[in-house]
């Protein structure tokens, strides 16, 4: 079930409705059912690894939290990972391995028959089956004891807002949270529409009207110049921001609605002043797993330097790998490991010809430049995470490189309004819509620096406060895509 579909917006509200209508003792179990249900309308199939996971995590949890000696949860820990781990490797890993090995087996002329496997990949089985660890590995850790409640811990693994995209909740925070006696609140539940209504409108009005430029020119890069792939990567980089930050939103704001609290995912990713800064602000609940469950077991920064360097670049990369088992995700993870060890080794003598040039004299040009250059090592990065293969990642890299200056000088005012590259009419509009996205979008992540919107639209007059909702939903209803439903980029992953 789609959060942008019809389906969704009646499921919602009589969820929301029975939640808050029947006791508090069996709204677990509402929860639960509802959760299982959202999720097998994609395929039915696909709960059946969900109650695996659930069963075998639930089980690893108990025993260790029967055993004092941290050693002797190992078996049960490792069961526990090997379990997971095991499940996504056959479904999302499996045939790019296979793959590789017939081609090494091709390459010397020998035989390989290992078929691929003809499976199709679980909608957000990446996210839950993290969710599922992060609590094994807490356990073990004894950082929380395990939960006794069956119910209440397959709905940690399945709660439907946050199932398969995110944000990846951790046990210490989700958990305690369905023992609480969440009573209706105005304010609360108006606070959550207003989430999910911006969501909404970075979804349907910004990312899907983006989409129709992104997928015209990365189908055939080698048919466009140097501008029209340049404006795709940048109008990527605001697609799958609007897209899975619209997405994080539409989640937290369901979950508040009904008086849960989610993790803050996104954080105005594209202000940041440098990589690791981006990574505190780009899917953060993802960022933050891989820092507390492979960075810092690795030995973090508590290690001498050329390891300290490896533990980044290869958090990173495996960061690539979970988004998918094509060598552009590992390109793509690859190379932001190495931003960041560049960006490490570079510190001090960036410093130094900032004070030279005198740059760090005028804090708002240094700052400018420091956004601008991130913005584009990240955009760079994207090409690849966007490409359909890697040669196509390098015809796009390769032809704005030639086309150099040309391309800089096309980007101005005359170069953006230029339609010639754009093949039917219709798209006329549709830059339109996306210019307008964009510049709203902005708009409200530069007065997000400075304040908190939702508080201070609060204190506005009532009939200007309204006003700005009415225009919101007006032009979700009427700048939306609806031709057809469109997925969010992260459920692939």
């Amino acid at each position: 079930m789609l959060f942008n579909s019809v389906h969704y917006l009646l499921f919602f509200p009589v969820v929301v409705a029975l939640f808050f209508a029947i006791p508090f003792r069996y709204r677990w179990f509402l929860l639960l059912v509802a959760s299982y249900y959202f999720y097998m309308c994609w395929k039915p199939e696909y709960a059946v690894i969900l109650v695996v996971s659930t069963l075998v995590d639930y089980y690893c949890g108990k025993k260790m939290g029967g055993i004092t000696e941290k050693a002797k949860r190992k078996p049960y820990l490792y069961l526990s990972l090997v379990t997971n781990l095991g499940v996504l490797f056959t479904f999302k890993y499996f045939n790019f391995f296979n793959e590789s090995v017939r081609e090494a087996f091709n390459h010397f002329n020998l035989m390989y028959e290992v078929p691929a496997f003809e499976l199709l990949l679980p909608v957000g089985i990446s996210f839950y089956t993290f969710q599922a660890m992060s609590y094994s590995i807490e356990v073990y850790r004894g950082s929380i004891k395990p939960e006794k409640h069956l119910g209440v811990f397959a709905l940690y693994i399945s709660f439907f807002p946050q199932l398969v995209a995110g944000p990846i909740e951790r046990p210490q925070h989700l958990l305690k949270q369905f023992y609480a006696k969440h009573q209706f609140s105005y304010q609360r539940v108006t606070s959550g529409l207003k989430l999910m209504a911006w969501g909404f409108f970075k979804k349907l009005v910004v990312a899907d009207t983006l989409a129709v430029f992104v997928n015209e020119f990365y189908s055939h890069p080698q048919d466009f110049d140097g501008l029209s792939l340049a404006l795709a990567t940048v109008f990527f980089a605001f697609q799958i921001y609007c897209d899975f930050s619209g997405y994080s939103d539409i989640a937290i704001g369901t979950a508040r609605v009904m008086g849960f609290d989610f993790m803050q995912n996104f954080r105005r990713p594209y202000f940041s002043k440098s990589i690791r800064m981006f990574w505190q602000r780009w899917h953060i609940s993802l960022s933050t797993w891989f820092r507390d469950y492979l960075y810092i077991p690795l030995g973090g920064n508590r290690v001498v330097k050329w390891r300290w360097y490896y533990n980044l670049f290869i958090t990173f990369l495996i960061s690539g790998f979970w988004h998918g088992a094509y060598w552009t995700f590992l390109i793509w993870g690859a190379l932001h490991g190495l931003y960041l060890v560049i960006e490490l080794i570079a510190k001090k003598p960036g410093q130094q010809l900032a004070t030279i040039t005198g740059i760090r004299r005028v804090p708002i040009v240094h700052q400018l430049l420091r956004m601008g250059i991130t913005f584009v090592l990240v955009c760079i990065a994207w090409v690849f995470f966007r490409a359909e293969t890697v040669n196509d990642a390098w015809t796009v890299l390769s032809t704005i490189a030639a086309d150099g200056w040309q391309t800089i000088k096309q980007l101005g005012l005359a170069g953006m309004f230029d339609f010639s590259a754009f093949h039917a009419d219709v798209l006329k509009i549709d830059w339109g819509i996306a210019l307008f996205g964009l510049l709203v979008l902005l708009l409200v992540e530069l007065l997000q620096v400075r304040k908190n919107i939702s508080y201070w639209l609060m204190q506005q007059p009532f009939a200007f406060r309204w006003s700005i909702y009415f225009v919101l939903v007006m032009s979700i209803l009427l700048l939306g895509k609806y031709e057809q439903q469109t997925q969010f980029i992260y459920f692939q992953f």
